[in-house]
């Protein structure tokens, strides 16, 4: 297991190589491989067990009762999937995790890592500190996320999301982090649609952009 890439993710941030072994050590982790399209974690089975991707990737697929699917979202190398069902014991998936390609998949016990050991390590309570830190980012991005699709209109969602990144830019010039089907899996609408009101919102002077590059106007001022 590469240890120095386990050093630079979230999750043992600040560890030294020789700590992460002795939390590794501690908890009796297990790395996974998985083909590409398997199922690592299925929708109604209760996980103990969150999962950090080391290598590949995976989704997490929301499986309709009348049918289709939807992908929820997508977890990279370094970051983690299933903590909060795991935090809650018998807590069944609402969601399969899928293996978009070949994957390497590090599975940590939840409970046993919140619980510190009997000598009080210091850098097994620096990891519980940043799994918190972790945990409340991505509810903070699912708040942020929900602020943004309460509206109905495409263009209020649209607005919404834009006002959010020219405040993290400190800019009314900023690029985004999605491709158009991205986005509109991000906001809940169709791709097709959202193009066709960001050339409307083109059209009415109020943004301009390419490709991923936006810039606000000041006729938005008016809007937001």
């Amino acid at each position: 297991m590469d240890m120095h890439f386990l050093s630079n993710t979230m999750l043992f941030r600040g560890l030294r190589v020789e700590e992460i072994h002795s939390v590794l050590a501690c908890l009796n982790t297990q790395a996974q491989s998985f083909d590409k399209g398997e199922v690592l974690c299925r929708a109604g089975e209760p996980v103990s067990n969150m999962g950090l991707v080391l290598t590949g990737s995976v989704n997490i697929v929301v499986n309709y009762y009348w049918g289709g699917s939807n992908i929820f979202g997508h977890i990279g190398p370094g970051e983690l999937f299933a903590e909060s069902y795991a935090a809650i014991p018998g807590r069944e998936l609402l969601v399969d995790v899928v293996a978009v390609e070949p994957v390497e998949v590090l599975f940590l016990p939840f409970l046993r890592l919140t619980e510190t050991c009997a000598n009080s390590c210091p850098f097994h309570s620096r990891t519980i500190h940043n799994l918190l830190q972790i945990i409340a980012g991505k509810n903070l991005h699912l708040s942020i996320r929900m602020m943004h699709t309460a509206s109905r209109s495409i263009r209020s969602r649209l607005l919404s999301y834009f006002s959010e990144q020219a405040v993290q830019n400190g800019s009314n010039q900023f690029a985004i982090p999605f491709s158009r089907q991205q986005l509109a899996d991000y906001l809940g609408v169709d791709r097709s649609a959202l193009s066709n009101e960001l050339s409307k919102m083109q059209k009415d002077g109020l943004i301009s952009y390419r490709k991923n590059q936006f810039i606000l106007t000041e006729q938005i001022r008016e809007l937001l």
